[in-house]
C-alpha cells in the first residue's frame, strides 16, 4: 500500500524543529557514491518541468525522486509529487505533495545557512518575496537565533503586508514593509531573498559590510537574484559547487568554482570556515538537493505511520 499525503497532512505532520534536526543530519553525513541529478526542461509556453534524484541519506532505508513543474505565473506556482521508495525493493511507500516538501526542506535548510554564516548577533531581518519558502526560513531562523525585525518586500504589496503582520505577531515585533528590495535591505543585518526573478535584484552598493545574504531564487538557468559585483566582493558559500556553476548562482553571474568559499556542508562539518571577519559580506545561496527532499518526506511519513494519518492506495489492485 502506498500512502497518500497531501498538503493538508503534510502542514499537520511536520515540526520545523523535527525537520531541522533531519536537515542537519544530512549535511553532517559523509557524501554518498552517487551524486544528485537534477534535470530541467522547458516546456510550451512559461513553465518548466524538473526532476531530482535520487534523495538518498545515511542510515534512511528509502528513497525520492521529486518531479515538479514550474509556472511562475501561476498560484501556487510549482506543483508535483515526491515519490518516496522502499530502497531495497523500490515499493512506493508514499507520495507527497512537492510544493509543501520543497518549501520545508528549502526553507529550513536555508535557515541553517542563514544561522551558520550571520554574524552570531545579527538579528534584523529583510525578507524579499514572501512566499511559501520565505515563510519557511523565518519560522526555521526564529527556531536558531533571535529575532528583532523584520522588514517585508514584494510585487504583491498585500501579500508583504500579511507576511510581515502574521511573522510579526508571532515573534512579538512590529513588522515593517518595504517599497522595493534595496529600501528592505538598508539596515538590516540578514537578507533573505525568495523570488522568480531573470535579473540581479541586488548589488554591491545595496548591501552594508557585514551583512548576511541568502539567495534562494537562482535555483535554475536563467534565474538571477544577486549581481556579479556583489558575489565578488563577497563570500559565497552553495550546497553544490557544480551545480552553482552549472545552474545556480554562479552561472548566472558567469562566475567559476574559484568564487565558492565551500558547501554548507563544509561550513556545518568544520571542514571550511563559515563567516572568518564580522565586517564581510557572506552569501549562501543553495540550488536544493535531492536528498534534502528524502529528509523532509522521511520525518513526515514516519509521522504519519504513527498518526495513522493520510490515505492508503493499491496501485497493484
Amino acid at each position: 500500500m502506498t500512502l497518500l499525503l497531501n498538503r493538508s497532512d503534510l502542514e499537520s505532520l511536520l515540526d520545523a524543529e523535527r525537520c531541522l534536526a533531519a536537515l542537519r543530519r544530512g549535511f553532517a553525513a559523509k557524501e554518498g557514491e552517487v551524486g544528485p541529478r537534477r534535470v530541467i526542461t522547458p516546456l510550451p509556453g512559461q513553465g518548466t518541468a524538473t526532476a531530482l534524484l535520487p534523495g538518498l541519506m545515511e542510515d534512511v532505508p528509502a528513497y525520492t525522486v521529486k518531479v515538479n513543474a514550474k509556472f511562475p505565473g501561476r498560484r501556487p506556482a510549482l506543483r508535483g509529487v515526491v515519490g518516496l521508495y522502499d530502497l531495497d525493493t523500490g515499493e512506493p511507500l508514499a507520495l507527497l505533495d512537492s510544493a509543501t516538501v520543497t518549501a520545508w526542506r528549502t526553507g529550513l535548510a536555508a535557515a541553517l545557512g542563514t544561522d551558520a554564516l550571520a554574524r552570531r548577533d545579527a538579528a534584523t531581518v529583510a525578507v524579499v518575496g514572501a512566499g511559501a519558502q520565505a515563510e519557511l526560513v523565518m519560522r526555521g531562523l526564529s527556531e536558531l537565533r533571535g529575532v528583532r525585525g523584520l522588514t517585508v518586500c514584494d510585487l504583491d504589496a498585500d501579500r508583504a503586508a500579511g507576511f510581515a503582520e502574521r511573522h510579526g505577531a508571532r515573534l512579538g515585533l512590529t513588522a515593517s514593509v518595504a517599497a522595493d528590495p534595496r529600501a528592505a535591505v538598508r539596515g538590516a543585518e540578514i537578507a533573505v531573498l525568495a523570488t522568480w526573478a531573470r535579473r540581479p535584484i541586488l548589488d554591491a552598493a545595496d548591501v552594508a559590510p557585514g551583512t548576511h545574504v541568502t539567495s534562494l531564487g537562482a535555483d535554475e538557468p536563467g534565474k538571477a537574484e544577486l549581481g556579479a559585483g556583489l558575489l565578488l566582493g563577497s563570500r559565497v558559500v552553495v550546497d553544490d559547487v557544480a551545480l552553482a556553476v552549472e545552474i545556480g548562482v554562479l552561472a548566472g553571474a558567469g562566475l567559476d568554482v574559484k568564487h565558492a568559499a565551500g558547501t554548507l556542508r563544509d561550513v556545518l562539518c568544520g571542514q571550511v570556515p563559515g563567516r572568518v571577519k564580522d565586517g564581510e559580506i557572506t552569501v549562501y545561496a543553495p540550488v536544493g538537493l535531492p536528498w534534502q527532499d528524502l529528509a523532509v518526506a522521511w520525518t513526515a511519513y514516519r509521522a504519519a505511520k504513527r498518526a495513522g494519518a493520510g490515505a492508503e492506495y493499491d496501485f497493484l489492485a
